[in-house]
């Protein structure tokens, strides 16, 4: 069963550890980079969600969501919604379907609405990154037209 988990002191060593393939960190940043986003983010005005990604007990991954801000230059579709700005499977769990269970845990999470409502969760990636494409693409993600830093943008209706 995978489950999203708050950071904590416990784990945290565990989730900045967890990489993804060599090939794969052009288009996701580090764990601790990212939760050093989140705290800056949220010192600063955001709503940050920064969770760790189990399987059963043991730790897999790591997702990082914000709402409205994310600290970077923003597409149209940004203010008010939901964005999965980071979402990583370490390198020795994927290809198991844990990437796909996790964003229909991420997608519940966020139509809990934990920062506000929102009409739209959306995603910026990487056009070369069609694995990322055709996973979120199986979840209703459309691209909307908008690109932002070269990264298309791509919004799943809530």
């Amino acid at each position: 069963m995978i489950t999203l988990r708050k950071i904590t002191l416990e784990n945290r060593r565990d989730i900045f550890n967890l990489e993804v393939l060599e090939e794969q960190k052009k288009y996701v940043a580090s764990n601790l980079s990212s939760v050093a986003s989140c705290y800056v983010l949220s010192i600063n005005g955001g709503n940050p969600f920064p969770l760790a990604i189990y399987a059963e007990e043991q730790p897999v991954g790591f997702v990082m969501i914000t709402y409205g801000i994310t600290g970077y230059d923003l597409p149209r579709i940004a203010e008010g919604n939901y964005c999965i700005l980071r979402l990583m499977i370490d390198q020795q769990y994927q290809n198991k379907g844990y990437g796909r269970k996790a964003m229909e845990r991420i997608i519940e999470f966020i139509r809990t609405y934990p920062a506000g409502p929102a009409e739209y969760c959306w995603i910026p990636y990487s056009p070369d990154n069609t694995s990322a494409r055709k996973l979120y693409e199986s979840f209703g993600f459309r691209d909307n037209g908008e690109i932002c830093h070269d990264e298309l943008i791509t919004m799943l209706q809530l």
